[in-house]
């Protein structure tokens, strides 16, 4: 049985915005940060055992994606690339023991992108509805 999906509501569409606009407010600031590879941007990727001067290429790679995940049209590929991004960013954090806070704040960024991606996007609720119990 096919269901038909409605438009989102005025609050809805608000509410998604919010949480995409805060997420991707935080990633360009981080991005933009990562192209002039500051002091800070160079110790923390030295802790993490990166080579000098990766941080351009993992910035510019970031503004990229957030660009993407902006885009109403590209919304779906960056939000997914943005997902992998953050996976390596985890993966990073856990092999040199870093808190937990390292490994929980992508997955916010992240769940803060999806969220805000489902609650304005019918395609993506379409593929994956809430269901309610029988």
């Amino acid at each position: 049985m096919a269901t038909v999906m409605s438009a989102p509501s005025k609050p809805i569409v608000w509410a998604s915005r919010i949480l995409r606009g805060l997420a991707a407010a935080f990633l360009l600031f981080d991005g933009s940060f990562k192209l002039f590879n500051p002091a800070p941007v160079a110790k923390s990727f030295a802790a993490l055992g990166y080579p000098d001067g990766i941080a351009l290429s993992l910035g510019i790679l970031l503004l990229v994606c957030t660009v993407l995940a902006i885009i109403p049209r590209t919304a779906i590929l960056g939000t997914v690339l943005l997902t992998g991004y953050f996976g390596g960013a985890i993966a990073s954090h856990v092999r040199v023991g870093d808190p937990l806070f390292s490994l929980v704040f992508p997955l916010i960024l992240g769940g803060m992108l999806w969220g805000g991606l489902y609650l304005s996007d019918t395609r993506l609720r379409a593929v994956f509805p809430l269901r309610e119990h029988d």
